[in-house]
């Protein structure tokens, strides 16, 4: 599991995507191996916190669109839904540490622990449109419950960046401070959360999340349908080889 680095903290369990020279762009064996490490995780009461950052100066670009793999294009998408499942149903609070970029699934992961800290040098942006897909990994359920229909649609629709002051400022992360900052503030609150009665964070984890997304099954069931049927369009295979050659995409809506 070399694209996932482990590192054990005392009570602290620290993960990192480590693919720093593709902004930790994950591919389905990643996503698979980061789910892994969770659900073993889940088991160990000695774990009271979990921190999931980034290696380099990304936390995750997206789905590595350079991969060549032989699994069927829905293979990101199914392997990323298992980890968003697993990332809700933890017992232990997970912290985002987000120091750049975090795009695409990416920011579905990162929006899917339950705090995100965030240095002003970070973004979150819904790119799927920009390829040719919409967004997927929960987004659809996870952005709107945190900042409502209008601003979700405004990610979705523009697949603009959301700089990490905003969206701070519009609720959809927890804190945000200056990147000397971040591994410090990330500690402090690790520390205060494994210092915490776990059997309370875990009931309250639990039913904030019934509360507030019960509808996820169905929202990653209509982002499977709907993706997999984008992913095999005339305008995501444009998008692609546009990515590759680093030119402008033009979508025919075919």
């Amino acid at each position: 599991m070399s694209d996932i680095s482990c590192h054990r903290d005392g009570p602290v369990l620290r993960l990192t995507f480590n693919r720093p020279h593709v902004l930790n762009a994950v591919t389905p064996a990643v996503l698979d191996d980061l789910t892994e490490l969770l659900t073993e995780t889940a088991e160990d009461p000695s774990v009271r916190v979990i921190v999931l950052a980034g290696a380099g100066r990304a936390f995750s670009s997206g789905a590595d669109l350079t991969a060549v793999s032989d699994l069927p294009p829905e293979a990101t998408l199914q392997a990323a839904n298992r980890l968003i499942r697993c990332l809700g149903t933890l017992p232990q609070p997970v912290v985002a540490a987000v120091q750049g970029p975090a795009a695409g699934v990416g920011a579905s992961i990162a929006l899917a622990c339950d705090l995100v800290l965030a240095s002003t040098t970070a973004f979150f942006q819904l790119a799927f449109v920009n390829i040719g897909l919409m967004p997927d990994g929960g987004a659809t359920l996870l952005v709107p419950a945190n900042i409502g229909r209008a601003r979700a649609l405004r990610l979705a629709l523009l697949g603009e960046r959301l700089p990490a002051a905003l969206a701070a400022d519009w609720g959809l992360i927890h804190q945000v401070v200056e990147p000397p900052e971040l591994a410090g503030a990330v500690d402090e609150l690790a520390t205060r959360l494994s210092r915490a009665a776990p059997l309370a964070l875990a009931a309250a984890k639990r039913a904030v999340n019934a509360a507030t997304l019960g509808g996820l099954e169905d929202s990653l069931e209509r982002e499977l349908i709907g993706q997999s049927a984008l992913l095999g369009s005339e305008d995501f295979q444009s998008a692609v080889t546009a990515f590759r050659d680093k030119q402008t995409p033009y979508f025919a809506g075919r």
